[in-house]
């Protein structure tokens, strides 16, 4: 395969990296980037490209713009790419992805070829040309079919980078898998950074220094190293990230001393120092996912390229040399003291290891293991860590496992802030890995016993010896007939919910609820308030009679204080006040009101009325 590239190759070195990133700004970006958190992301590609390599960045809508002139990536153009940045933006009509692939793969920027060469592309959208939807459809029908194989057949490597579920994941993930290249969708633009750098980290990969909790070790032999602490946040200064050296000291962004650049963007801080001093470095601050420390040093790890996917028909060859310059390194005495390991792991944290350093070291000084069976497609990082005492390096990278017949995993990428733990991932059953059959030797075995225990009872007997072995990290040791229930999914509830149902929106359903239930109570005090003076209107005509004239007993000393002429007067005004009454029901209209709903009153509430 063209990608089995040895270590040997790998350390001898190859022409310069050509790496032309094209950036979407089409006016959809303004709600799915509606921060421009592309800006950070485009300075964090500038920072991160090595030396000597060549770089270009375009921007794209309905026409394309050369953004950074394609050129030797130096200083001065690290400065060209941050200031330009600032024109990043989402006023674009149209999503123009045909012609921005022509123009950033111009041969002409390269002498006539493509080899070396990868193209980063990031877009949240599909193909949209001002023709129309026909149109449109079309122009991916040339894409595919015409200009993706001519630019494959001379030597281009595409990698994309889907923004939010909107994306055209297909045709993006077309994109790449034709011409090798990685495919990754971030689900939000906090999650650019990461995406970018994992992009950028198959394109060339940069051997790291391994972090343990906070800290590293730089050797002697470390000329620079560049730290990318994800963090999340405005910046640095408001987080107060700092950076201590073996001394003890303490420094940060506003307080950097000579020899260090410090870079603090939304999301992460990006820290190069140079000729650092050997000893313990701390971070004091947060480390998001994907926080990693890279080096330039004389003294180099050298691993063979991860291909972006393999199979079961096409398994995984690794190499793993070390290198002084262009030297292998074979000293047995060297070889002795270091400890490789090789990794295997995924998103949910399961993590399959095995020491591939036991026994005598390999003649040759190179350490080969390959993977040819997992029980599951799914996307795993590899990675490979090397312990010598005072000298210590770290290679990852990601790929995929393809099961034929089975769709293909989509790698995701969440904001490095914690790890991803927002749903309910399907537990990873490592219980049929195939590797090389180099037997580990007993003492290897006893060392990590709990790990063993866990493993032998998913993995076929006739592979025990040879299995990478499977552990769960951060969790107590599980039972024997643990391993029978890795293959059944995890249903945990997600953060925020009760009973598996989101708590805002249990909290909307309660204030429905409470607002039906106010209107209800109101409509029912109204109801009462106008049935109580409407029971009261009968009353009176019943109650109020016609008074009669009264009798005068013969024993009163003085009748002529009462007299008949009087008494009709009486009558006159109680009858009077009793018509004007009425004329006022009648002028309010209250003998048009359908009363029927007021008969079937129970008796004790008229009678106490």
């Amino acid at each position: 395969m063209p990608w089995q590239v040895s270590a040997a190759e790998t350390a001898a070195g190859s022409p310069p990296i050509d790496v032309r990133v094209v950036v979407d700004i089409s006016g959809s970006m303004k709600e799915t980037d509606p921060d421009n958190l592309r800006r950070p992301a485009v300075r964090l590609l500038a920072g991160l490209l090595p030396d000597g390599s060549e770089a270009g960045v375009w921007t794209f809508g309905q026409y394309v713009n050369m953004l950074v002139p394609h050129d030797a990536v130096s200083e001065a153009w690290r400065n060209k790419a941050v200031d330009r940045s600032e024109q990043i933006n989402s006023v674009a009509l149209h999503t123009n992805l045909g012609l921005a692939i022509e123009k950033a793969s111009n041969d002409w920027l390269s002498g006539g070829t493509l080899e070396h060469t990868h193209l980063i592309l990031l877009s949240d959208g599909k193909v949209d040309i001002p023709d129309g939807e026909a149109a449109s459809r079309a122009e991916e029908v040339r894409i595919l079919e015409s200009l993706l194989p001519a630019l494959k057949s001379k030597g281009l490597t595409v990698h994309t980078v889907g923004l939010s579920e909107f994306a055209d994941v297909s045709f993006l993930r077309t994109l790449a898998d034709e011409t090798g290249g990685t495919f990754r969708l971030a689900r939000s633009a906090e999650a650019l950074n990461l995406a970018f750098a994992e992009a950028l980290n198959a394109v060339a990969p940069q051997a790291q220094l391994p972090i343990e909790g906070n800290r590293f070790l730089v050797d002697k032999g470390v000329e620079e190293f560049t730290a990318l602490i994800f963090t999340g946040g405005p910046s640095s200064e408001q987080r107060k990230l700092q950076l201590a050296h073996p001394g003890g000291a303490l420094f940060t962004a506003s307080e950097t001393p000579d020899g260090v650049r410090w870079l603090a963007e939304p999301g992460y801080d990006l820290i190069t120092v140079t000729d650092p001093q050997a000893g313990e470095w701390k971070i004091d601050g947060e480390l998001g996912q994907g926080s990693r420390v890279t080096v330039v040093s004389n003294l180099a790890m050298a691993v063979s390229p991860i291909p972006s996917q393999f199979s079961a028909e096409e398994s995984l060859e690794i190499e793993v040399a070390f290198y002084e310059g262009t030297d292998p390194l074979k000293d047995p005495n060297f070889l002795e003291v270091m400890e490789v390991t090789l990794s295997l792991g995924a998103a949910e944290g399961r993590k399959g290891t095995k020491v591939l350093s036991a026994g005598r070291p390999p003649e040759d000084g190179v350490y080969r293991e390959t993977l040819k069976q997992l029980s599951k497609a799914g996307v795993y990082r590899i990675e490979v860590i090397a312990d010598g005492g005072t000298f210590a390096r770290k290679f990852s990278a990601e790929t995929i496992f393809v099961v034929p017949g089975e769709e293909m995993p989509v790698a995701v990428v969440s904001e490095p802030l914690v790890p991803d733990l927002s749903e309910a991932v399907e537990a990873l059953p490592l219980d049929s890995v195939e590797t090389s059959d180099t037997p580990a030797p007993n003492n290897v075995r006893n060392s990590k016993p709990e790990l063993i225990q866990e493993s032998e009872s998913a993995l076929d007997p006739a592979s025990k010896n040879d299995a990478v072995v499977v552990s769960e990290p951060l969790r107590e040791p599980v039972e024997k007939k643990a391993s029978e229930s890795l293959d059944k999914p995890i249903n945990e509830p997600e953060k925020g919910t009760l009973w598996g149902i989101p708590v805002w929106l249990l909290g909307a359903i309660a204030a429905l609820i409470v607002i039906i239930v106010g209107f209800v109570l109101f409509g029912l005090r109204l109801k009462r308030e106008r049935k109580e003076p409407e029971e009261t209107l009968p009353v009176l005509e019943e109650t109020v009679p016609e008074p009669e004239p009264e009798e005068i007993p013969e024993l009163v000393p003085e009748p002529e204080l009462v007299s008949e002429d009087e008494i009709p007067e009486v009558t006159e005004t109680i009858e009077s006040e009793l018509a004007s009454s009425e004329d006022e029901l009648e002028e309010f209209g209250l003998e048009d009101f359908d009363l029927s709903e007021f008969d079937d009153l129970p008796e004790d509430n008229a009678k106490k009325d």
